[in-house]
């Protein structure tokens, strides 16, 4: 007897009841500002995940040994962004309102906004730790508002000062930097540095982790629509992840921004998925 073929990351086939973790995909990129193709990146990470084992030997576990349910890609709208993100926000609703932790597969940086949407409703004192190349803190691009651009400025339109920590930031108009420095949010540039502190000062507190795998350095990680040179590696940012779920109180997540057409060895993915890997066990 043959079953129906339903792809899903690699050993992420528990049960939804089961399920302590559910991934979903967010193949969204229509507000994307340079190179397109974010959007087929959960698609590519489900497939090249049979390319690496589900054993972590940084961590030593596997994914056999924990429950994670993959819910698929959601089938988002390209005409209206306002539609997507509430489609967005729906999805993570109903994982976390059945008292699950969801992790989202971007698709270009705006997705998070849904998500955070969501994560507020549960987690009112929620708190963002955001990882990437860029600062995303523009009030709006070319006129858009809702951009890819101006994720984080819109998540703080939503949770105000002091809620936000950046790291890895290398990018951005010299206004992103400004405002950022004014208190609004806690942005540190290049590397991780001062995100023991970070940890420090949220402990006890639910965090949303959002990770711009455009944090890497470009000669790591091609595979993205805006590479930024100057970037961390690897073995920096999983010990950051690391840190990050071993102490504070995650209660949901995202990776975003592999373009796996824009990387034709086929390397980004293949780090997206080992890093994927990394933050499920981790979590």
């Amino acid at each position: 007897m043959l079953n129906k073929n339903v792809e899903t990351f690699i050993a992420c086939d528990a049960e939804y009841d089961d399920a302590k973790v559910v991934i979903f995909g967010a193949p969204f990129d229509s507000t994307t500002s340079y190179r397109p193709g974010a959007r087929f990146g959960p698609r590519a990470m489900r497939g090249e995940s049979y390319g690496i084992e589900t054993y972590s030997p940084y961590q030593d576990k596997d994914l056999t040994d924990i429950s994670v349910f993959d819910s698929g890609d959601l089938e988002l709208c390209f005409g209206d962004t306002s539609i997507a993100l509430v489609e967005i926000e729906e999805r993570a609703e109903t994982i976390l309102d059945d008292g699950k932790l969801p992790v989202m597969l971007g698709g270009e940086h705006l997705v998070t906004l849904g998500a955070v949407r969501a994560a507020l409703k549960k987690y009112p004192d929620l708190h963002i730790i955001h990882f990437d190349a860029h600062a995303d803190l523009r009030d709006d691009y070319l006129g858009a508002r809702l951009s890819h651009a101006c994720v984080i400025r819109r998540c703080h339109d939503l949770m105000g000062d002091g809620r936000i920590f950046q790291f890895g930031i290398r990018s951005g108009e010299r206004s992103e930097f400004y405002w950022a420095n004014e208190g609004h949010t806690k942005l540190r540039k290049f590397n991780f540095e001062g995100l023991k502190e970070a940890v420090s000062a949220l402990m006890g507190k639910p965090v949303y982790l959002t990770i711009d795998l455009d944090v890497l350095d470009p000669s790591a990680f091609p595979g993205t629509g805006t590479p930024e040179a100057g970037g961390v590696g690897f073995k920096d940012l999983l010990d950051a992840i690391l840190t990050i779920c071993s102490s504070l109180n995650v209660v949901a997540a995202d990776l975003n921004e592999l373009a796996p057409a824009l990387d034709q060895s086929g390397a980004s993915t293949a780090l997206a998925c080992k890093l994927l890997r990394e933050l499920l066990l981790a979590l």
